[in-house]
């Protein structure tokens, strides 16, 4: 229910970055905004390779 709750979330990173302490806060901002995507297309990639090698063997 949280992940669902996240995805949902509405993130303002303009007003975050201008809020920011210092120069390092962008930088983690910015890796924080694409990790969930970088991590969604690696999934969906091991389950292409891991069900495209499944089909293969049969």
């Amino acid at each position: 229910m949280q992940l669902f709750w996240a995805l949902l979330q509405d993130i303002n990173i303009k007003e975050k970055i201008q809020n920011a302490p210092n120069k390092e806060y962008e930088i983690g901002v910015f890796i924080g905004s694409m990790l969930p995507f970088v991590i969604l297309v690696l999934l969906a990639y091991f389950i292409y390779r891991y069900n495209k090698n499944r089909i293969n063997k049969e």
